[in-house]
């Protein structure tokens, strides 16, 4: 964040003096402003310049002085946010404009943990990686798709898809992004408890196991929509466990709406989403672009908390179907699914 000093404070006889930057022709003279009763707050280094605190009437003087090339008033600059390109994509700032930002909808992002981070608002989480007691993510990826989801609404660093969901960190995925059937089980099994609404999963694998599928259903059976990554194989065969019936299996378009390269496909995927040059939160407060179907996934689950949060009394298998019927079209569904989620359309 970048912010200048706009700050008007007043002196012992009660005159206002405000901030000013003070422009010399040639060489800086301190003097001629504070025998205006004007104070120096600082010289710049590689120009005639000063920052200064001034009354209103002495800046005024001050601009008559032949040696003075200008005086402006010192104006608050505040850190912009980026909107990244696949939240314009979708059309989700089209549903905040309703008022809608996702507000009483839990997500859980079974992932490598969520790092503390000035852009997220993280409501709680659980560890099921022996090595690592804390959900704090020490690898990055699991940070990057909670900010796609969640990513604050405020005046610097990304916009999320739904940034007033309850963000959750599940860390099922270790420091180096790996993880076992067994711990993404008692994830989605938190879940179940935890009473989440949409549980994210950016991960996956070429082999499946009937505990996992199990767990899987047993959450889907009690009204949580799970959504995940169809695979980054660019090639058929959709990865575990977006291909079970009861998880939404995403596929990565670009910001022409092509099918990524990389973009796993088959007749189990059910939407697509923007999954190129993703910019996202990150660890140590940082922000990056990645690609992946882990990025388009969390835009879809995002799109479930904006539509969650427009009718609660859905459920997830009502969710999942508008999220299809409302997708926009892109061609074959073994390789696009029903087409790109679309938010304005979804949360209508």
């Amino acid at each position: 964040m970048i912010f200048s000093s706009v700050g008007a404070s007043s002196n012992g006889k009660g005159v206002e003096k405000h901030d000013y930057l003070i422009g010399f022709h040639e060489k800086v003279n301190k003097r001629v402003v504070e025998n205006t009763g004007g104070e120096v707050l600082h010289e710049y280094q590689y120009m005639p310049v000063l920052h200064v605190k001034l009354p209103e009437k002495a800046a005024e003087a001050l601009k008559k002085n032949p040696n003075i090339a200008y005086v402006e008033k010192d104006e608050e600059v505040t850190a912009t946010q980026t909107v990244p390109w696949g939240i314009n994509h979708i059309n989700a700032p089209t549903v905040h404009s309703w008022g809608n930002t996702g507000n009483g909808v839990r997500v859980a992002i079974l992932d490598t943990g969520i790092a503390t981070h000035e852009d997220l608002r993280i409501s709680g989480g659980v560890s099921f990686i022996s090595s690592e007691s804390s959900y704090q993510d020490f690898n990055g990826h699991g940070t990057h798709v909670a900010g796609t989801v969640a990513a604050q609404n405020n005046s610097y660093g990304v916009l999320g898809v739904a940034p007033s969901v309850n963000l959750y960190a599940v860390k099922v995925l270790d420091r180096n992004g790996s993880g076992s059937l067994s711990a993404i089980a008692q994830g989605i099994e938190w879940s179940i408890t935890n009473k989440m609404d949409i549980v994210n999963m950016s991960l996956g694998g070429s082999t499946g196991s009937t505990a996992l599928r199990q767990a899987a259903d047993n959450a889907y059976n009690r009204g949580i929509l799970l959504i995940a990554a169809a695979g980054n194989t660019g090639t058929q065969g959709i990865s575990f466990p977006a291909r079970y019936s009861s998880v939404m299996a995403v596929g990565a378009v670009d910001s022409n709406n092509r099918r990524a390269s990389f973009s796993t496909y088959g007749s189990e995927l059910e939407i697509m989403a923007p999954g190129v040059n993703v910019l996202s939160t990150y660890t140590s407060n940082r922000y990056v672009s990645q690609n992946g179907t882990s990025m388009a996934s969390p835009h879809v689950a995002g799109v479930a908390a904006l539509v969650k949060s427009q009718y609660p009394w859905a459920s997830n298998a009502q969710i999942r179907q508008r999220l299809k019927d409302t997708a926009t079209p892109l061609g074959n569904s073994f390789y696009f699914g029903s087409g790109v989620v679309n938010a304005s359309r979804a949360a209508y």
